[in-house]
């Protein structure tokens, strides 16, 4: 198996002393906010169990997190409401959501592991790692952060609004979230600018369709 303390290694052999991982859950989905953890691991820290969060089951992901919470030197969560997605478009309201997660730490840190694509103007250097969450502890631990937080937001919404299933597919757009949009319109925490939901407000406003 890959190592997957390589890339903090190399941050500490150049000097680098606090290395934090950033990823981000939640770009796809048509409903629910996008998520962004920042997580700083101790150098001990065991890398059994941590993967990236879409390669665990719900049940090894909630003891992973449960574990990099009570062990990590630093975490800070980042969140984005649908709104600020619909204002400024999924992709700024990603970045906004990493660099408010490396706000709320609230802790000193030298270097920054990416997950994906460079992210601009971040508070110190960085690196961006393409599919980082299978190659670097640090992001591994950050995507697991993120989705345990996302998936738990996104079951309190379920009580308020369990005609559309969130607590089934976490907003992402499966047969069973499009019926519901079908049947019952958006609710306040669709992402009103994508598509398949655009398509059923503009589509109510046509006549006979109602």
């Amino acid at each position: 198996m890959a190592d997957l303390w390589v890339y903090e290694k190399r941050a500490w052999e150049n000097g680098f002393t606090r290395v934090v991982g950033v990823d981000e859950v939640g770009r796809g989905p048509l409903a629910g906010p996008v998520v962004a953890a920042a997580v700083v691991l101790p150098k001990d820290f065991g890398c059994e169990g941590i993967r990236d969060s879409k390669a665990l089951t719900p049940k090894s992901r909630e003891i992973a997190y449960d574990r990099i919470a009570q062990n990590a030197l630093s975490i800070g969560i980042g969140i984005i409401s649908p709104e600020i997605i619909d204002k400024i478009n999924i992709l700024q309201a990603t970045h906004a959501a990493m660099k408010a997660a490396l706000t709320q730490m609230g802790a000193v840190f030298d270097f920054i592991l990416v997950d994906g694509l460079p992210v601009r103007n971040l508070p110190t250097e960085s690196l961006a790692i393409i599919k980082g969450d299978t190659l670097s502890v640090s992001i591994c631990a950050a995507s697991i952060i993120a989705k345990v937080t996302r998936d738990r937001i996104m079951l309190q919404i379920d009580q308020e609004y369990p005609q559309y299933g969130f607590a089934n597919h976490k907003g992402y757009s499966s047969s069973e979230h499009i019926a519901a949009i079908k049947a019952h319109g958006p609710c306040p925490y669709h992402r009103m600018t994508f598509a398949r939901v655009r398509e059923r407000i503009e589509n109510c406003c046509l006549p006979g369709l109602e």
